[in-house]
């Protein structure tokens, strides 16, 4: 296959690597598994028109993206768009689609996971039109990503300890605000601190990730207003893979679902693959089911 690869230098552990060696590792790997591959390392700004005119262009049958889960997701709708094949390599601080894929976490690893893999069609979801990956959310996660955006961090690492901090603040300070949905004809209205509606229910990893990503469905889930209290039991029971069977967590898979949220100001944020956005009032997200083909490691592409 005719692959063109970007690389983020901005993303996670690429910060300190050194990608003139990962450049050309990726080229050789590729090249010895029979590809034609070409590269680039770009800043984060430019990562998405560097995709997009090259997907534009034509005469490649996939995109390599290497970078964290925004890098990851900007790929992954342009190459949807586009009917290319995704490989990910992930070089961020969660790594959720690749872990979702089972995509070998080490960025050498999966380069030569992808270059003998196979292509598998799995789902997409969007919201409003907006293509993602993993997850939209409102509430709590939205409010630790506005809190973590606001500290300074220059590393992984630094990352991690501020993403800390943030989910301290949120639960010492939990949002609470109402939702109208609708799904399968059914409406409904709650008060609540959470919403989020993942491509594929999460399964038991802590990091809340799919156990399947071709399953056709979205998860649908809505936390009750909480007390600080209530906060700190939802991050244990996520932590311990029992997100389902927390008291204020209601579950539904749906293939699609309407959202409203009437009293949300206009600085109201959600979350889309990690990155915060403003929050319409009126949200429509549905699944794209086995739309997206992606490259995943030998023999998992039933």
């Amino acid at each position: 296959m005719k692959f063109k690869a970007f690389f983020n230098r901005e993303g996670g552990t690429f910060r300190t690597a050194d990608m003139d060696a990962f450049t050309a590792r990726a080229i050789e790997v590729f090249e010895d598994a029979g590809h034609d591959i070409t590269v680039s390392v770009v800043g984060g700004e430019d990562i998405e028109p560097a995709i997009c005119a090259a997907a534009e262009a034509g005469g490649i049958e996939g995109i390599i993206a290497g970078g964290g889960d925004g890098t990851i997701s900007t790929a992954a709708g342009l190459a949807w768009r586009h009917d290319l094949v995704l490989g990910v390599v992930p070089a961020g601080t969660m790594n959720l689609f690749a872990r979702s894929l089972n995509v070998p976490l080490d960025p050498a690893a999966a380069l030569a996971a992808l270059a003998t893999g196979d292509v598998r069609a799995v789902d997409i979801a969007s919201a409003n039109g907006r293509p993602f990956v993993h997850q939209f959310s409102a509430g709590l996660h939205a409010r630790m990503v506005r809190l973590r955006n606001r500290m300074d961090y220059a590393s992984r690492l630094g990352k991690i300890r501020a993403s800390t901090r943030a989910a301290l603040g949120v639960i010492l300070n939990p949002p609470a605000f109402d939702v109208e949905f609708t799904l399968a004809g059914e409406s409904g209205q709650r008060h609540v601190s959470a919403v989020s509606v993942s491509n594929n229910a999460f399964g038991v990893n802590p990091f809340l990730v799919p156990e399947d990503v071709a399953g056709g469905n979205l998860g649908f889930y809505i936390a009750d207003a909480l007390p600080p209290a209530g906060v700190m039991r939802l991050a244990i029971d996520i932590l311990r893979g029992r997100l389902k069977d927390n008291a204020a967590v209601t579950f539904s898979d749906t293939p699609e679902v309407d959202l409203h949220f009437p009293r949300a100001p206009r600085t109201a944020r959600c979350v889309i693959d990690g990155e915060l956005v403003p929050m319409p009032r009126d949200v429509h997200l549905e699944i794209h089911a086995g739309e997206l083909k992606v490259l995943v490691p030998a023999g998992l592409a039933a």
